[in-house]
């Protein structure tokens, strides 16, 4: 089962994200897209991924979360006490995706948009992005 994280390649927290994921992913859950890409775009067209979901979205078993959903389902798999934040699922979630797209929002003014370089990733690494 392929859990795909599709992110805004564009962002530096976003970037940031992805990283944080993957070290904290060692059986690898998780495969990643950028939503700019050919292959984000080619999902996004293929689950009718609304356009203003423009920072994270996880599609897990044909299933698409956005949003503080999203970040909480992938908080579920990842190693260490990160998986407890899951509980969070249980407070409503219009007040979640509150927080959340306050964040989303900010996220270019407190966090800058473009990298200048990006690191190079491991082959085993670059396996799990499409």
């Amino acid at each position: 089962m392929k859990r795909i994280v599709l992110f805004d390649g564009a962002c530096n927290f976003c970037n940031a994200n992805v990283h944080f994921i993957i070290n904290r992913d060692p059986y690898a859950h998780f495969y990643f897209s950028s939503l700019q890409s050919d292959k984000g775009q080619e999902l996004v067209q293929k689950f009718a991924i609304p356009k203003e979901k423009d920072s994270l979205v996880l599609i897990e078993n044909n299933k698409v979360y956005t949003e503080s959903s999203a970040a909480l389902h992938i908080a579920k798999k990842l190693d260490g006490l990160w998986h407890l934040l899951f509980l969070l699922i249980l407070i409503p979630r219009p007040i979640r995706d509150g927080v959340y797209k306050c964040i989303a929002k900010n996220r270019y003014n407190w966090f800058a948009k473009k990298k200048d370089s990006c690191t190079l990733p491991s082959s085993e690494i670059r396996r799990r992005f499409l």
